[in-house]
């Protein structure tokens, strides 16, 4: 799919990380066609494209179901690890945290090892040595408690293959966040780092049971929190992250719903409030090709909100900062950054 036409930033020569991002999501029209013929149906990039188009959330689920049947096999998943990869590097991301839906595999039976197994030799080859990858593990809400459970099992057992976090996504109003305690302190015990989607489409209720009640130390997209000051304030004295996806916000109607309105426009988008409040925000694409974007077009919708120089610094570094790194590594990255932007000018 072509990108849409968009103004360059400060940021597009700069070494960046991304943290909220779906491998899954990442299935482009022309790749869902060739995974389609894979395995024996015939399906157009028009036809692809019609399917990326949303009018709630309920709708882009569906589509999310319905591109995600066409991966079956290992081979499906290395091919998609590869064609993700190939845009993170061309858009100079050198750190991703890349989200799997183990959950989306074990309702299909497939073998999460060995997809996952294909996904990781796939980062670890020679063509992707300019960018790290790390990996998160997904639960899909609206599966259940059970079936969250199983996922934090294999992000465990996976631990030291490469899987930082487990985390949960999918229709938070499904069922409530208590629910799914074991799951995230079985996570816990086993050291990985705990992340979950909350009020995308929820409230800010949704975001305080997030943290509360799981643990959550990032919230996916958390634009809920627009509407409580005083959760805002707590969750920036508490250090807890939003990962912001202003695009997705958009196309799947949950900044809409957020603000009672129809026509909401990326104008509408609390990011840049929750910077000048303080939050500690970072920027992502979610599902990018699912959303008709990548990292370069989200920092640019940015700086259209009226974003300073410094504040566009601020929001790349912060996903850094966020990153579930060692510290001396993390270190290296942000030194790294601090002296691209230096040698740019912009420091």
């Amino acid at each position: 799919m072509t990108q849409p036409e968009r103004q360059p930033t400060i940021l597009d020569a700069l070494p960046k990380a991304e943290l909220h991002l779906h491998l899954e999501g990442s299935i482009r029209p022309e790749t869902a066609v060739e995974l389609a013929a894979r395995h024996g149906t015939k399906i157009t990039v028009e036809e692809v494209t019609a399917r990326y188009s949303y009018s709630n959330f309920a709708g882009f689920i569906e589509s999310f179901k319905w591109v995600t049947s066409f991966l079956r096999d290992p081979e499906d998943y290395a091919l998609i690890a590869r064609k993700l990869l190939e845009e993170l590097v061309r858009q100079n991301v050198v750190y991703a945290e890349i989200t799997i839906s183990a959950g989306v595999m074990l309702r299909r039976m497939q073998n999460v090892e060995a997809n996952f197994t294909a996904i990781r030799e796939t980062s670890e080859g020679v063509l992707f040595r300019r960018i790290r990858t790390a990996w998160i593990f997904d639960a899909a809400r609206q599966f259940g408690p059970e079936a969250a459970m199983e996922v934090a099992r294999w992000a465990s057992k996976l631990h030291r293959s490469g899987i930082v976090a487990f985390g949960m996504g999918g229709d938070e109003l499904s069922f409530p966040a208590v629910n799914f305690r074991p799951s995230f302190d079985l996570a816990r015990s086993e050291g990985l780092r705990i992340v979950c989607h909350a009020g995308e489409v929820g409230g800010p209720e949704a975001v305080r049971e997030a943290v509360d009640i799981l643990g959550a130390e990032r919230i996916g997209h958390g634009i809920a929190v627009m509407h409580d000051p005083a959760l805002a304030e707590s969750l920036a004295t508490r250090r807890i992250v939003l990962e912001n996806c202003p695009s997705s916000n958009l196309a799947t109607g949950a900044l809409a719903k957020q603000i009672g309105k129809a026509d909401a426009s990326l104008a509408d988008h609390p990011l840049a409030k929750l910077l000048d409040r303080g939050s500690l925000v970072t920027l992502s694409t979610d599902d990018p090709a699912m959303f008709a974007t990548d990292l370069l077009t989200e920092y640019s919708r940015a700086a259209s909100l009226g974003l300073s120089k410094e504040q566009l610094l601020q929001l790349a570094e912060q996903s850094f900062n966020a990153a579930f790194l060692p510290p001396i590594e993390k270190r290296q990255f942000l030194d790294d950054f601090r002296g691209a932007a230096k040698s740019a000018g912009l420091l």
